[in-house]
């Protein structure tokens, strides 16, 4: 008895089984079409993408990464309803846990997409010079959460992707030549004109600094002692600001001494009115002898 019963499980067993064969077999099927689709349309798309201008590391995310997982969970569900699975059901639990992943992770998904929008407004690109929270120095590397940095003191900084997008950032590279700021202060008496020749004379074939656009000498300031002038030149890469700088500074400075044209110090003028009647009246007040309000002849 206990052999029929047995015989007549494994017979039922074997009937599901082949009662399910073309259901996996037509799920298997699913999946590859799904898998030749993605290997057939995978570098066009790309190709596509990349002809619109978009960069690479987009072009890698959305095709590599956003496109193969959306073609994988087409195949998945496809072939699960194939075999008879709830698919309704799977896909409402797998919707809670990306509301419970999205909640996790929301910083790291505000950092892509802001990645994204970098990438494709493309206000800086690598190997520029930028200025961003305080933090200046050459791109090197943009990636889908950050971008790094190394400033001017070969310190590597990375710097999240959302944080660029929501602060002021200064390009210093974007139009090919970066403008070097000297400021320089000279004596009220000496001419305006006369130091601006003098200052532009000492930068002409310096090098680095460029003839086109010309160095020019404005007023910055009319300073408490000096008139703050700025000697703007003008260099092909922003690697060269630091140097070219400290190389203006010192031409400006000994071709200014050559002329007679004083570079004042900071100094304060005191004017005193009739300070030794107060001294005596300060004195007096003090006396513990002396009546109130008198003061010594």
């Amino acid at each position: 008895m206990s052999s029929l019963i047995e015989r007549l499980d494994m017979i039922q067993l074997l009937t599901r089984v082949v009662e399910y064969l073309p259901k996996v077999f037509a799920a298997l099927v699913v999946l590859v079409l799904f898998w030749l689709i993605y290997r057939m349309t995978r570098l066009p798309l790309s190709g596509l993408l990349e002809r619109a201008g978009l960069h690479r590391t987009l072009v890698n995310l959305l095709v590599t990464n956003l496109y193969r997982a959306t073609v994988l969970v087409f195949a998945v569900v496809m072939a699960a309803d194939q075999i008879g699975v709830n698919v309704g059901a799977a896909l409402a639990g797998l919707g809670v846990v990306g509301i419970a992943v999205g909640f996790a992770a929301q910083d790291s998904i505000a950092n892509v997409f802001a990645g994204i929008m970098i990438f494709m407004d493309k206000p800086f690109e690598v190997g520029h010079w930028i200025t961003v929270v305080d933090q200046y120095g050459e791109v090197n590397d943009i990636t889908m959460r950050s971008t790094r940095i190394r400033t001017k003191r070969n310190t590597y900084v990375v710097i999240p992707n959302k944080t660029i997008i929501d602060e002021v950032l200064v390009n210093h590279s974007q139009k090919g030549v970066t403008r070097v700021d000297v400021p320089i202060g000279i004596a009220y008496k000496e001419s305006i004109l006369g130091a601006r020749q003098v200052m532009l004379a000492s930068v002409r074939g310096l090098d680095g600094v460029l003839t086109d656009p010309p160095p020019d000498v404005v007023v910055a300031e009319l300073g408490d002692s000096s008139v703050n002038l700025n000697l703007r030149v003008w260099i092909e890469r922003a690697t060269d600001e630091e140097p070219v700088f400290f190389c203006v500074l010192e031409a400006a400075k000994l071709a200014l001494d050559e002329a007679g044209i004083e570079i004042p110090f900071p100094h304060l003028q005191l004017f005193l009115e009739n300070i030794e009647d107060r001294v005596w009246q300060k004195l007096a007040q003090h006396r513990p002898d002396a009546p109130h309000g008198d003061t010594p002849s």
